[in-house]
């Protein structure tokens, strides 16, 4: 399959269809739609509940959802799919759409996979901490799971970097070892035919190695956003807005939630120095997790727009020219359909298709800059 220049990929969640799992764990039926659809604003202007448009409430075990994504990104420049996979000691949750996407042959459209390597635990929603299913490392476990791996390795659309398949640790420095588990996995690859193999971070809040990936084994990170540490602009916590909130003049959502500004947290990213390792850039297209915190403890970036998504967008596909990795120029977006965390590409009903056509414009415009320079 040929690689598109630039190469954008997005990440995306497959929460939205019912496992057995989350019955138990959350009632019948539950999905992220549960979450999205009971969602309220919390202050004025607040940007909830976010409703898909276009797509719908879709069920991911359905291939004619995956397929209408996979149109969608094709039309807005988008090169591919990063998914999150869901492995605990040899115990898969949510993976019956990479099952079937696999087996069947479609959508017709280039991917990769992240192991989504924390535990599942009931924080994501405010409540009481509790862990419902744990990561367990282990030597056999890392033959089980690469070997399990390697079937998608093989598969034709998946997304290679220098011809090698990329495959993303979201947390590598949460395992044990992480060097004897990449030297294992690399070896088993080139036991099972598939060759080299590229593996890769995800870098934010210290979920990667705070050093050079390659002092674990690593061959590259990817930035991870919205970056935690460099949020900025919260708003309303002076001694004045707490008096205000108290006197009932401001929303007690002030108080209750941390609510930043979109803008100033796209400044303190592109403020980042750029690292001297191989590196990928990651953009955002917002985030507000009140749908799973309503009461309490959630994370808002609040007036995100389109055209601000943009610039970013711009600016993270000038860097990657300048930045190349194996030659290729590659952003990622995060994410393509966290609709419970209010981040996400896919149409809703109040922006419509301006996040993907934002996208359209940018790729476009560096692709087509791309093809003057070479010609």
């Amino acid at each position: 399959m040929p690689i598109p220049d630039p190469l954008v990929i997005s990440v995306v969640l497959p929460q939205f269809h019912p496992i057995p799992e989350n019955d138990a764990w959350w009632g019948r039926g539950f999905t992220e739609w549960a979450n999205v659809a009971k969602a309220k604003p919390l202050f004025a202007g607040h940007h909830q509940p976010q409703l898909p448009a276009d797509l719908g409430f879709y069920d991911l075990r359905l291939p004619e959802a995956r397929n209408a994504q996979a149109e969608l990104a094709r039309e807005a420049g988008i090169g591919g799919f990063c998914y999150y996979h869901y492995w605990f000691n040899g115990k898969r949750l949510l993976n019956r759409p990479l099952d079937d996407m696999l087996a069947g042959g479609s959508p017709d459209f280039p991917f990769c996979l992240c192991w989504a390597n924390e535990n599942w635990t009931r924080a994501w929603d405010g409540k009481q901490r509790e862990v419902l299913m744990e990561q367990v490392y282990g030597d056999e476990d890392d033959i089980a799971h690469i070997d399990l791996l390697i079937k998608f390795f093989r598969d034709p659309r998946y997304i290679r970097i220098d011809g090698k398949p990329l495959f993303i640790v979201y947390k590598a420095g949460e395992l044990p070892s992480p060097e004897r588990t990449f030297a294992r996995w690399r070896e088993r690859a080139r036991e099972a035919g598939v060759g080299e193999i590229c593996l890769a971070q995800f870098e934010a809040n210290g979920s990667g190695s705070a050093a050079d990936p390659s002092s674990i084994g690593l061959d590259l990170s990817i930035e991870f956003a919205p970056d935690w540490r460099r949020l900025g602009g919260q708003h309303h916590v002076t001694w004045k807005a707490r008096l205000a909130i108290a006197l009932g003049l401001l929303s007690k959502a002030y108080a209750r939630h941390k609510i930043f500004d979109y803008s100033e947290m796209i400044k303190r990213a592109l403020d980042k120095a750029a690292p001297f390792y191989p590196y990928i850039r990651c953009v955002s297209p917002g985030f507000d997790n009140s749908p799973r915190r309503p009461k309490e403890n959630a994370v808002i970036l609040r007036d995100s727009r389109p055209d601000l998504y943009e610039a970013w967008l711009r600016s993270a596909l000038a860097w990657a020219d300048t930045h190349r990795v194996a030659g290729q120029r590659i952003v990622f977006v995060n994410a393509w359909n966290e609709w419970a965390e209010g981040n996400h590409l896919e149409p809703d009903t109040v922006h419509g298709k301006a996040f993907l056509e934002a996208t359209q414009r940018a790729v476009s415009d560096a692709s087509n800059c791309n093809q003057r320079d070479v010609t």
